[in-house]
């Protein structure tokens, strides 16, 4: 039986094309604007559900991110699997649905604990609208213009960061927190709408079985994994059985199922991906680059407010210096993308970062915002613009066929992991640092004493033993102890920025290896083999 002919792309990006990119970014935006919408709403959490009026523990409310985090690792391994045996616009339309259900269900929560059970529901929708949304595209538009379709996808991933801070402050400030789920509402309808009227139909691929044994080891092995590192900034050390032993655990599961995965013909994870010399160096620059990155750059916000004072909502009105300059360039990459192999401008955008970085860590608690800071941002956000999405569009360009969904899977995952992993080192060196120094610890209990606006905590603040020790150093003049405090929790945010730079810079070596001449057309996936894209079915 003769194989079906490679369907042929136009050159330009049509207006089919774009109604289902439109409707990919849709879902994905509100996946990624619900993260950063709730890490605005922790602090307000631990007030409206505090127990006898006692403010609940930090590490408590943390579990509404956790859980939601947990969740998107547990079903992001299925992703590639239920996309072949059901088909990507059903699954994406379930991910759609259960998303919107778990908003709705978040806004009722009574109890801390209610809320922290539908952001599980919340998060595997969440976690199946990336990796899924991923593969429709890439389907969609043929790889000859994955490049400029990355790049619109790229915009929730920019948007998000920036607008959730301000997003989510203002409803809590003008609304009340129950409104940062609700919006989802309107939101999951309009894209389960949308989705169900602009996405073609795909063929299902029922005939594969399931790989149960690899489910029963990757997605709790994972879990673990991400529970472990998540865990590190609240313990402030690896070295704490809260941390090592699901991590252990965690670890161990997944090198059972990196050795299972090579046994059946159709594994959860298809790790003979790998087998592609260029989606395996894509990868192994994106992790390292995503965990540099994006555990450098999320301090940015929390230095705003930390160390300047800065309101929530302001502090991501100055971010979004970062965002404007991806937004510039993250066009132009993904245009160059599709007529040039990326090893030849991804470099150049990792420079920008790495000299961004190197900038950061000569902040101090009074350096210029328009005369320096937000240069840098806008500089960074350059780079970050002619970096990422061409770095996956490169990962999935010579994928073909089923190949597609599992390496979207593959990518997801490697991402998630690098951008926990980052967020949790750079959190560790930061604390150890104003661990560092007597008066910012003294300084932050006086804060949090403060923001809590109970006399009766501020008084206990002030007889604190690192207070007293504190303020003795500086003569017992609470205006120096700001001082000294603010001087030294700025030094210590700069040189975390230091190490986040010198991690970026070893991005470089991995991204050396980048394809620096036109990849074949037609090369196939793990063995090089010609295969034919799946035709997709109005």
């Amino acid at each position: 039986m003769s194989s079906p002919a490679v369907p042929e792309y136009p050159e330009k990006i049509d207006g089919a094309v774009l109604k289902i990119a439109g409707c990919v970014v849709l879902g994905v935006i509100m996946s990624i604007l619900d993260i950063t919408v709730v890490n605005v709403a922790l602090r307000t959490f631990q007030k409206e559900f505090a127990d006898g009026g006692r403010l609940l523990d930090y590490s408590t409310v943390a579990w509404t991110v956790t859980a939601y985090t947990l969740a998107l690792a547990t079903v992001i391994p299925l992703t590639g699997w239920a996309a072949d045996r059901f088909g990507t616009k059903r699954l994406y339309l379930l991910a759609l649905f259960l998303f919107t259900i778990g908003s709705v269900l978040c806004a009722t929560a009574g109890s801390i604990e209610m809320l922290i059970g539908f952001r599980v529901l919340q998060g595997l929708g969440g976690g199946m609208l990336m990796p899924v949304g991923m593969t429709i595209l890439t389907h969609a538009a043929g790889p000859e213009r994955m490049g400029r379709l990355m790049a619109i996808l790229g915009v929730p991933m920019l948007l998000g960061p920036i607008l959730g801070p301000i997003i989510g402050g203002w409803l809590i400030d003008h609304a009340s927190w129950h409104w940062i789920f609700l919006i989802n509402l309107p939101l999951g309808a309009a894209a389960i709408v949308y989705a169900w009227f602009a996405l073609p139909g795909d063929q299902p691929h029922p005939s594969e079985s399931f790989d149960l044994l690899g489910m029963l080891m990757m997605s709790p092995g994972l879990a673990l994994f991400l529970y472990g590192i998540s865990s590190i900034p609240g313990e402030g050390t690896f070295a704490s059985a809260k941390v090592l032993i699901p991590m252990a655990v965690g670890v161990g599961l997944i090198v059972a199922f990196v050795f299972h995965t090579f046994r059946p013909e159709h594994p959860l994870l298809d790790l003979r991906l790998f087998k592609n010399r260029n989606l395996t160096v894509s990868v192994v620059t994106m992790f390292l680059f995503v965990a540099a990155f994006f555990g450098g750059l999320l301090l940015v916000p929390t230095y705003f407010q930390q160390v300047r004072g800065e309101s929530v909502t302001d502090s991501g009105l100055l971010v979004a210096a970062q965002g404007i300059g991806a937004m510039l360039t993250m066009p132009v990459a993904g245009a160059l993308a599709d007529r040039m192999p990326i090893g030849r401008f991804v470099p150049f955008g990792l420079l920008l970062i790495t000299g961004g970085m190197f900038a950061l860590s000569r902040v101090d608690e009074s350096t210029s915002y328009w005369g320096y800071i937000i240069p840098v941002l806008f500089v960074m956000g350059l780079g970050m613009g002619s970096t990422m999405m061409p770095i996956m569009t490169s990962a999935l360009r010579t994928l073909r066929g089923k190949e597609i969904a599992r390496g979207s899977t593959l990518i997801n995952i490697i991402q998630q992991i690098g951008s926990s992993v980052g967020v949790a080192v750079m959190s560790v060196i930061l604390t150890n640092h104003l661990k560092d120094s007597t008066a910012a610890q003294a300084g932050q209990k006086l804060v949090e004493a403060q923001a809590a606006g109970d006399p009766q905590a501020i008084q206990a603040a002030q007889k604190d033993p690192v207070v007293v020790e504190a303020l003795r150093a500086v003569g017992g003049s609470l205006d120096k102890l700001t001082q000294v405090a603010l001087h030294d929790t700025a030094a210590a945010y700069a040189s975390t920025f230091l190490v986040a730079a010198v991690l970026v810079a070893f991005t470089f070596v991995p991204a050396f290896f980048l394809p620096r001449k036109p990849l074949p057309q037609q090369q196939g996936g793990a063995e090089g083999e010609e295969e034919a894209a799946p035709v997709m079915m109005h």
